[in-house]
C-alpha cells in the first residue's frame, strides 16, 4: 500500500515546503518549490495547455518527458516539456496552440 509522506518525515525534504509564484496566460499561480512546472499547473486542476495541429487539446500524458504532449513556451522559449521542468519564482508560461502558425 501507498502513501503519500508528509513533509515533516519526508528524509529528502526535511525543510517545510516554500511557496513559489508562476504566471500562466497572464494568470498567476501558486506552486510549491521543487514542483514541475506540469506539477503546479496538475494541482491547480489545469490538465491541458497545447492544442495540436489537429485541434486536439493536451497536458501530461508520460510524465517523464518523451511523449512532448505536455509542451508550452516558458520565459519566451518555447516547446518546453513541462513535466521535466522544474518551476522557478517568476516563470512566465504561456500556452502553445500549433494550429496557429509562429509569428
Amino acid at each position: 500500500m501507498s502513501a503519500i509522506v508528509p513533509w515533516e518525515t519526508d528524509p529528502i525534504r526535511p525543510d517545510e515546503p516554500k511557496p513559489l509564484h508562476i504566471t500562466v496566460d497572464g494568470t498567476r499561480i501558486e506552486g510549491l518549490q521543487g514542483q514541475s512546472i506540469a506539477g503546479v499547473l496538475l494541482a491547480h486542476g489545469t490538465t491541458e495547455w497545447r492544442t495540436t495541429t489537429a485541434g486536439r487539446r493536451r497536458g501530461v500524458f508520460c510524465g517523464i518527458g518523451v511523449c512532448f504532449d505536455c509542451i508550452a513556451a516558458v520565459n519566451g522559449e518555447s516547446d518546453v516539456r513541462l513535466c521535466l521542468r522544474r518551476a522557478n519564482d517568476g516563470d512566465t508560461v504561456t500556452t502553445q496552440d500549433d494550429t496557429k502558425e509562429a509569428p
